[in-house]
Parts: C-alpha cells; structure tokens; sequence
C-alpha cells in the first residue's frame, strides 16, 4: 500500500445501532475497492472486520477494526464501530481518531436508540457526517419514513442527496439527486419517469440546505438562477464540513447497491486530516513537521505480544525508529510498522501526517498515550471512555489460574480501557467494572481463550458492617490450669455506640495496676482482631467505642495470650449484650431518565428501597436524585438499561452506613448461619 499525502486521505468512523449494516456495508466496500478478493458476511462469520472468535459466536462487532482501502486516488480508514451498548469504548475510540462518521440507519427499524446514543458522542466531538439508509433490500424498508424519523430524532439537517430507485425486494438503484441521474448496476441512466417529480422535490430541499453555505450562492438561489452541478457539490462539501447538511444515501449489501457512491461521496465529501485538523486544533497536519501521533488503540495478543493502533497527526514515523513517549517520559524503539487490514497485516516503511497504522511490542506505551519527537511539550488529547457502571466479583476457576488471572487482568484492561479493576477492601474481592453483563462475559471468553485462564464471574457481596444498638458492660476471665504453669487473663470492658462513620475506637482507663502495662498492647490485639468478626453473620464491627477500664492477673500464670483470648471473648459477650444490628452501605444515585419514563424509574427506585431526593429538568431528560442500599443496586445498570431501552444513564457512588430493615437482617444471619454449617 503506497503512501499518501494528508489531503488524499479520509479517516471515517462507522456508526450505528448493533445490527444496523456497519460491518456488511464496510466488507462489501473493501471488496469493491479491491482491499478484499472474496466478499464475507457476517452471518457466516468470514468478514474481514469480525474475525474475534467472540464476535464470530455472536455475529456481531465487538471490538473497532481498521479497514484501509484505495479508492480512486485516495485512501480511506473506515474504522468499524460495534453497535451494542456495552462496547461503548470501542466507538468513541474510532470517533476519537476520525475526521468525520458515517451514521448507519436501519430502513425497516429507523433510528434506535444506540443510533441515537452514537450520534451524541459524534457530537460531541463535532465530527462532519453523512448517514446511510442500509437494508432498503427487506420487507417494510420505507426510506421517507426513516429519513423523516432520522430529521426528528438525529438532527433536522438530515437531506438526501440519493433516493432509492424501488423498495424492499424492488430495490434496484438509487438517483443522484446532485447530478440528477439514476444508477442501475454498472450503467447510469436518465432518471425513470414515475421518479422525476419526487426526485426534484428532494433536490430542492437539498440545495436549499446546502447554499446556506455561502451568502453569494444564497442569493443567486433565491433569484431564481440555476446552479451547476460543480457549484451544487463544492456547497455540499463545505456545508457537510461546517455540520449545515448532513447527506443522506441509500444502501443495500445484501444487493451490493451504494457502496460505490460512498466511497465516491466520501472523497468528494467529508474532509481530509488537514481540513478536520485546522478547524478543531492549532497542530499543524504537516508531515515535514515534528512527529506527533496518539495511540488509540491496544490489544494483547499472547503471540505477538502487544500491538499498538496509532494515527499520525504530524510528521512522519519510519519503522525501526526511536520515538518519545511524551505522557511516560520515556523512549521507546519502534519496530516493523504495518496497516493491519481485519487480522492481516501489511509491512509498510513509513506512516505520514493524517493516516492509521500499528506496531508491535512498545515497552512503556499504552491506550491514550502520544508518540513523537523528545521535545514536544504536552501530549495530544486522550480519549473519554464510558463510565463503568456494571460490576462482577471475579474468581480463579481453580488453584492453576490463581496466579495467572493476576498477571492477565491487567493485560485485558490494557486491552480495553472501559474495564476498571479493583479490590474491595471490605469483602477482600477483585472486582472487574464494565458497560454491561455482555462486556464482561466477553472478557471472561477472552481471558480462556487467549491466555487460558478460566475465571468465574459473580455478583459482588455487600460489604456490611455490624454495630451496637445500647451501651454494654463484660467481663471474661480466661483461667485455665494444667501441669506446671497455667494461664490466666481477666478484662473488664465497656461497649458505647457511636454516631455512624465515626469507625472504631479502643481506650485504655485501668488504674491502680489491675493489668500490668506490658499486657495492655495484648488486649488491644485481642479487641483488634475481636472487631473484624461480629456477632450476627461475621461482619466488621464499627461505629463503637471499647474502653478497658478494669482486670486482674496472675503473678505466675499471666500471659500476653491469655489476655489477648480474655479481651476478645469479653468483646463478643459485649456485643452481645449491646442489642447488635446490622449495617448497610447506601449510595447516593443520579439517574438521567427521558422525561416520559420518570415516573417508572421513581417506581422502580421505590421497590428498591430507595429514598427520591429531587429532581431537575435538563433538556428532554429529568436528573433524578435519591438515595438507595447498594444492595438493591446490584444489577441496576442492566434493570434501567432493560426499563428505559437503553435511554438514559446513571451514576452511584457510596454515601453512608445505615441500619438494615429487621426482616432483611434476619434472613441475612440465618443465610449465614446456614452456610456457616
């Protein structure tokens, strides 16, 4: 694959709700542009993007696939996106390194709500775009009803610039509506007779958008002067730049219909590196400037080791070179640099300004760093990852994988940086956070079968406390007499509650030498170790006060531990007394709900146990604020994900302990009396 100057390249991100044709589309336009000799589909599992054994078994995209193709002079990186909700990361990963998207709209099913949730995060970003009506192949496909609901629901500059020629199994071509001609297989035509009057009623709703661009072709459009097709597209282009038009097209794969005239549309159309660049930032898209790239991608692979996906936005980087790691501060040797094409890979010598390409075993580099020359001064802008949201306790499947899982969690969160991994220090479990159930599943196949180790994922537990209700007196006296020296141990304490978060207090008020001072640090160990255990189902004790005011010993028959077993048995005989409860974590919840769904998610949140604390408008969506035991919030990611079809979104962090409900508390000690025996 030669090289190409910045201005003959196209970096375009593929978007879309899962099963909306992202994956068929790219495969049958690398088929055509002749990057692929064999035309793959997804329901097969042979396409070039979706080559992971899991996106095979699922037949969906699971993780961002490059597919660079040559196109009339140019070369476009299509980067395809999944389409499902748990893999989040992945499309603003792509988004993140494009200079512009194409938004895939389904004709039988119109914009869904991960179309709409992908078009936020394009947004975000204010990446130009065009959209594709994909499948005009199946039954019920309606392109006007599907762009009128794409207009309502993405954006109102949503125009076509094609119309289909027939629908549904009558689809066979599509119009230009620029150049007003009509594509059938191979051969172009005038545009059927039945098709003249709908065709110009959807060209003039085209150039009436589009010549907002510019005030002179404004005016000449409103005095009623024909445009030329030239000055038709330039407007195009410039509007499509500037976010004014948003083109429309018609796509099949299934018929091998469209791929052509966008790729065509994307050369013509969507902006190059240099333009993006110089309108979103001050770097200059300049390969004879100093080299400046940002690695956007990482995978692990337990042959090759780890590879890096990189886009250069300045300069150039030659393979078996040295760059500066500017986030680590650190050099690191590059070695073969290739274009991977799905799971191939092309050698090349050089990567310049504005295009894509990868390389193997970076020492120090990770996801989000900058690549380039030693004296650069502040790194490129990282990518924004989806919160994690949804969490699973993670397990060794047995003994054998104990030790690998810990050296591999960390490659699979290198891997995908929308996983967060840590250990709770209540209940002693790793923990693994991701988008969804789906995610996570994902990452438990891939750990088996790359590095085999098996893992078992589970709900997490819920790190309860203990405490006590009343203040309480005890005593222990640890006496024991066998042959020769004995052991005796005598301590009196006093048990106070505490307000809640005030944790655990130990004083020392004995007097008059009852306990020798040498065996006080024994009782503090032994009402130390004494508060990790409660009394009603094992949990730490906290929000109390211990004071020693009081004991007894032996001269000859003392010891360090017979008053560390005398303080710990006099704890548990005080907790005891002091009418112990049960503690649980809450936390506080902020849930973003469309507003016609608020009243089922304050419902929900009342069957959960949860406490609504207000509420505020914020565009079409309420922000709902409440309080609720983590408990109940175990799988709230995928209850309100279910509840509101993926249209809103949530935050919980921890807030305070509180005294569990006395029906709950019971079933939690009998469980734990139960699989105590």
């Amino acid at each position: 694959m030669e090289s190409y100057a910045p201005e003959k390249i196209r970096n375009v991100a593929l978007i879309g709700h899962y099963g909306s044709g992202k994956t068929s589309l790219a495969e049958l336009m690398a088929f055509r542009a002749g990057a692929i000799k064999r035309l793959g589909s997804v329901n097969e599992g042979s396409s070039v993007s979706d080559y992971d054994q899991s996106e095979i078994d699922r037949n969906m995209s699971i993780s961002l696939a490059l597919l660079p193709v040559e196109w009339k002079g140019y070369k476009l990186n299509l980067l395809d996106t999944p389409g499902y909700a748990d893999f989040a990361g992945e499309v603003k990963t792509g988004l993140r390194v494009s200079d512009a998207c194409v938004v895939f709209v389904c004709a039988t099913s119109s914009v869904e709500v991960g179309t709409q949730q992908v078009w936020a995060y394009s947004r975000e970003l204010d990446l130009p775009a065009v959209c594709a009506i994909s499948k005009m192949d199946r039954e019920n496909a309606d392109f006007q009803k599907t762009l009128a609901d794409m207009q309502s629901k993405l954006s109102s500059r949503c125009v076509a610039i094609q119309m289909p020629i027939g629908s549904q199994a009558g689809f066979k071509g599509v119009i230009d509506l620029v150049t007003m001609r009509a594509h059938v297989g191979e051969s172009e035509q005038d545009i059927p007779s039945e098709y003249t009057d709908e065709a110009q009623g959807l060209r003039d709703k085209l150039v009436e958008t589009v010549v907002e661009v510019d005030d002179e072709l404004l005016t000449k459009y409103l005095e009623g002067g024909e445009l030329s097709v030239e000055e038709i597209v330039d407007a195009v282009r410039r509007a499509t730049a500037q976010g004014i038009a948003i083109p429309v097209f018609a796509t099949s794969a299934t018929l091998a219909i469209g791929a052509d005239t966008l790729l065509d549309s994307m050369c013509s159309v969507l902006p190059s590196p240099v333009e993006q660049q110089a309108a979103s930032s001050e770097l200059v898209p300049s390969p004879s400037a100093p080299a400046q790239a940002l690695v956007f991608k990482t995978t692990a692979d337990p042959f090759t080791g780890k590879i890096s996906y990189f886009r250069v936005y300045a300069g150039e980087i030659d393979s078996n070179s040295q760059v500066w790691n500017v986030n680590k501060s650190a050099a690191e040797r590059i070695g073969q640099v290739f274009v991977p094409l799905g799971k191939h890979q092309h050698t090349v010598a050089r990567v310049s300004t504005g295009d894509i390409a990868a390389i193997a075993k970076l020492g120090v580099t990770s996801t989000g760093d900058t690549l380039g020359a030693r004296d650069l001064q502040s790194p490129l802008e990282g990518i924004a990852f989806p919160k994690a949201r949804y969490s699973m306790a993670v397990q060794p499947d047995s003994k054998a994988d104990l030790d690998k899982m810990s050296t591999v969690l960390p490659r699979m969160v290198e891997e995908d940086p929308s996983l967060v991994l840590r250990r709770d220090p209540d209940t002693g479990e790793t923990l693994m956070s991701g988008l969804g159930d789906t995610h996570l599943e994902v990452v438990k196949e891939r750990m088996s079968r790359k590095f085999g180790v098996k893992v078992v994922l589970g709900t997490p537990a819920v790190p309860y406390k203990e405490t006590i209700a009343v203040p309480a007196k005890s005593e222990h006296k640890h006496k024991k007499q066998t042959g020769g020296h004995g052991q005796y141990g005598h301590v009196l304490l006093r048990l106070e509650p505490l307000p809640r978060g005030s944790g655990f207090q130990f004083e020392i008020k004995v007097v008059g030498g009852a306990i020798p001072s040498n065996y006080l640090p024994s009782v503090e160990k032994g009402v130390n170790e004494g508060v990790h255990e409660g009394v009603l189902a094992g949990y730490p004790v906290v929000d109390v006060k211990v004071t020693l005011y009081d004991g007894s010993y032996h001269a000859v028959d003392s010891s360090d531990i017979a008053f560390k077993v005398a303080a710990s048995q006099a704890l548990r005989k005080g907790f005891q007394q002091g009418q112990p409860v049960l503690l649980e974590p809450i936390m506080d919840v902020t849930v973003r709900v469309p507003e016609g769904m608020t009243g089922d998610v304050i419902g929900d949140l009342n069957t959960k146990r949860g406490r609504v604390q207000g509420m505020n408008p914020e565009a079409n969506y309420n922000v709902i604020t409440a309080q609720a035991p983590y408990a109940e919030l175990l799988h709230y990611s995928i209850d309100l994900r279910s509840m509101l079809q993926g249209r809103g979104d949530f935050d919980m962090e921890f807030s305070h302990y509180e005294e569990v409900p006395a029906h709950i508390s019971q079933r939690i000690v009998a469980q734990h009396a139960a699989k105590a025996e």
